[in-house]
């Protein structure tokens, strides 16, 4: 039997596998729209090439709001909740009502007027935002289960407090920012695009909740990025394109760091390991092993990532430490 947790993330989880089908519904009903030709991997497909004034207007004032909704809400619950719970608060079912709507009024805006906020914004942005959440969450956990093979970083515990206390509203942006830079097309690369998203916008919507922070949940939100970004390689390239370096990317970075904080035993640790090498040098036995070092691109970025946003928060927070002293007596 489901304790209230594991009933709270079973609902979320229906219900953004519905709302992706009810995306996929309602898909066809944009197949009239004409689009430019692809004109290569900077490219996003899926805008006007003509847009108009309302067309923009419609996808930056749809974000704009969900976004400054969503960031109150957070802002309210550190003020006025403050402690964790088995269930929801009656904030968390504003936000999940709050974002219901809003899904629905992308909807809408899709079907009206099409574009999202891609028309104006790079698409390397809405990738590295998604990138961003998922080395914020690396430094966040370094205490709990280290960063290396269950050893700590060292990143001080004044960087990890800032990062813990307002990591909300930085997830809460990458979310809502990648959800709005797509129209809600109905293509493969879509659906799963969408469905992750649902997962965060749920996620966004039931902090200080012990769903939130269950471990397993968490993992697998991290480790959606590796289904999502290996199935959207095989959608564009095909399975001679590169989708292992996203899979054995992504999946590195589990038997590196992530799965160090399930406290799983050494030797369970070390089968995955075994399996996830076996696996990766069949796979690219199979193409070429000369293109092997593609598994460590992704982890190198991300850890290289961590350390640049731990030193720029630490230096951030320069001023306070100097204030520090004066402030105290």
């Amino acid at each position: 039997m489901l304790n209230n947790t594991g009933r709270v993330l079973a609902w979320g989880a229906v219900a953004s596998v519905v709302l992706t089908a009810l995306v996929w519904l309602a898909g066809p009903l944009l197949d009239d729209v004409a689009l430019a030709p692809d004109q290569g991997a900077s490219w996003y497909y899926w805008k006007l090439p003509e847009p108009t004034f309302w067309t923009r207007a419609s996808a930056w004032l749809g974000y704009a709001s969900h976004q400054l909704v969503s960031w109150w809400l957070i802002h309210y619950a550190q003020r006025h909740v403050r402690r964790y719970t088995t269930g929801l608060h009656k904030v968390n079912v504003l936000a999940l009502a709050a974002n219901l709507g809003f899904i629905a009024l992308h909807e809408v805006q899709t079907q009206v007027f099409y574009d999202g906020i891609a028309q104006d914004v790079s698409i390397f942005s809405s990738q590295g935002s998604v990138v961003l959440l998922l080395v914020v969450v690396l430094l966040m956990e370094n205490r709990r289960r280290g960063l290396f093979f269950g050893r700590r970083a060292p990143i001080s515990a004044e960087v990890v407090r800032f990062a813990r206390k307002y990591h909300g509203y930085l997830f809460s942006w990458a979310a809502i920012y990648t959800f709005w830079y797509h129209p809600m097309e109905s293509t493969s690369g879509h659906l799963i695009g969408f469905f992750y998203m649902f997962l965060l916008l749920f996620q966004g919507s039931i902090f200080l909740t012990r769903a939130h922070t269950n471990r397993w949940w968490t993992l697998t939100l991290e480790l959606m990025v590796a289904v999502h970004g290996t199935l959207v390689a095989v959608m564009n390239s095909g399975p001679d394109g590169m989708w292992p370096m996203f899979l054995f990317g992504f999946l590195g970075v589990f038997v590196i760091t992530q799965m160090h904080g399930l406290g799983l035993s050494g030797r369970a640790r070390w089968g995955i390991a075994v399996v996830y090498l076996v696996g990766a040098v069949a796979v690219y036995a199979t193409r070429s092993l000369a293109d092997l070092d593609e598994i460590v691109r992704i982890p190198f970025i991300e850890y290289l990532l961590v350390a640049v946003v731990a030193g720029l928060v630490w230096l951030g927070l320069l001023p306070r430490r100097k204030r520090a002293p004066a402030d105290v007596g």
